[in-house]
């Protein structure tokens, strides 16, 4: 039987050429927000006071070690692109507000910033790189992962802390 012809159908994807300048710089901005990640959750562990502290402390330290991860993951593509490192971190304000729950509204809005980054990252390397490709869409899942966990643990605490 003659295989079955579709006249729509293109097996080759062309891939277009990666814009690496597009991509470090992004790449940059991507280190320096999650070594930022690195200060702000360390910090944030810290700060945690109260009942639940021990739990809210673990998960803190977690996503300290996970932002070094990723600004380390990052850092190695910039250099395999060779891409100069920034010796920068994004820029973290103090508010001086620590209850639980404005912790995990900033730490929520930090995920938000990150996740646009990755974002953009995926939009310049899309079918240009694959494996850059990839890398982009599994932080978002990452990022949108940790977005949701923050949603939910925000659901247990007021502005007022009452």
């Amino acid at each position: 039987m003659p295989p079955l012809q579709n006249s729509s159908f293109n097996p080759i994807i062309p891939m277009r050429e990666l814009d690496t300048k597009a991509a470090t710089n992004l790449l940059n901005s991507i280190m320096e927000s999650e070594l930022s990640g690195v200060v702000r959750y360390t910090h944030y562990s810290l700060m945690v006071t109260g009942p639940n502290r021990i739990p809210i402390v673990q998960f803190l330290k977690a996503q300290a070690t996970e932002s070094l991860v990723h600004a380390q993951q990052a850092g190695e593509i910039l250099t395999g692109l060779e891409g100069h490192p920034s010796l920068r971190i994004a820029p973290i304000e103090e508010t001086h507000k620590h209850s639980i729950y404005d912790i995990l509204l900033e730490s929520l809005h930090h995920e938000s910033s990150a996740l646009s980054l990755y974002k953009d990252l995926l939009e310049v390397v899309e079918d240009a790189s694959i494996y850059l490709e990839e890398f982009a869409r599994t932080m978002i899942g990452q990022e949108e992962l940790h977005g949701m966990e923050l949603k939910k643990m925000l659901r247990d605490f007021s502005p007022t802390g009452m």
